[in-house]
């Protein structure tokens, strides 16, 4: 039994690897790895102007004693920002950026410093990450001027001020400052929702009126009516309510409706051509209350 065990040892001591050996690979393939932070570590920054959202994805690189403007980054040669990522930003609607109009959608941030000038280039990005082949290499600018501003060792993309209508972009680093002017349509966009709410209350209507027709479900009928009558107090669509009600046996509540669509259309003079029509109607719910 001893020597049993002995010649066990002496086996397992000899499989084992001499002292500076290289490790098997199964043993290389176990060892930790250890996560060093990154030399641009990635950053966000967000804000929603008016209806718009705006979102810059970058990577933050240091200065670390460097020479920024002019040495480690060049003047007058395409500069990517972010050195291990691409610059991203993302409009959730159309802007006009320092006066030039983008459309909403994602874009590739990039630019040419100058000494008094740099030039923004804002390459569109498809919705699967690819550049949008219709951008065809004419892809939109604008110019801004940089100005000096407190030493900054990260470079860094913040949002100095925004109201409903506007909001200035900034992108720091070392000590200049570069200002973006973003115009959102926050204005025009309210008015157009407002159009589409005078739109929405016929579609309601009509939604109402297939129901009735159609589909013959009341109930469905008359919360479509309603949104409708919520948006617009109009002829049409208490008549189709009061349809709706006297499919249901709701005479005493159709003469109402239907009353009210009565006064409301001939508000409307020559224009209220179905009159005869609902007052047939009418005469018909009044004999079965």
């Amino acid at each position: 039994m001893q020597t049993s065990i002995g010649t066990f040892v002496r086996a397992l001591v000899l499989s084992l690897p001499l002292a500076g050996a290289r490790a098997p690979a199964a043993l290389a393939r176990a060892a930790p790895e250890v996560d060093l932070p990154r030399e641009s570590p990635a950053a966000r920054v967000f804000q929603q102007v008016g209806l718009t959202d705006i979102e810059v994805e970058y990577g933050s690189p240091a200065v670390k004693g460097r020479t920024i403007w002019g040495g480690a980054v060049p003047f007058d040669k395409p500069w990517s920002i972010s050195p291990n990522q691409p610059t991203t930003i993302r409009f959730s609607r159309d802007v006009q950026v320092a006066g030039t109009p983008l459309a909403a959608g994602t874009y590739r941030l990039s630019a040419v410093p100058g000494k008094t000038e740099w030039r923004l280039v804002f390459d569109r990005i498809a919705d699967k990450g690819r550049r949008d082949a219709k951008d065809g290499g004419d892809s939109p600018s604008v110019k801004v001027r940089p100005k000096p501003a407190p030493a900054r060792e990260h470079l860094a993309f913040l949002f100095s001020e925004f109201d409903e209508d506007k909001a200035t972009l900034d992108l720091e680093w070392a000590k200049l400052r570069v200002s973006i002017p973003i115009t959102t349509n926050t204005t025009k966009q309210v008015l157009a929702d407002i159009e589409a709410l005078d739109d929405a209350w016929r579609s309601y209507a009509n939604a109402a009126r297939f129901m009735l027709e159609t589909r013959k479900d009341f109930d469905a009928g008359l919360r479509y009516a309603d949104r409708s009558l919520a948006l617009k107090d109009d002829w049409y669509t208490h008549w189709i309510k009061a349809a709706l009600l006297a499919a249901k046996h709701d005479y005493r509540s159709a003469v109402a409706e239907g009353e009210r669509a009565y006064h409301l259309g001939l508000e409307l003079g020559d224009g209220f051509a179905l009159e005869p029509e609902l007052k047939r109607a009418l005469a018909d719910w009044n004999k079965r209350l």
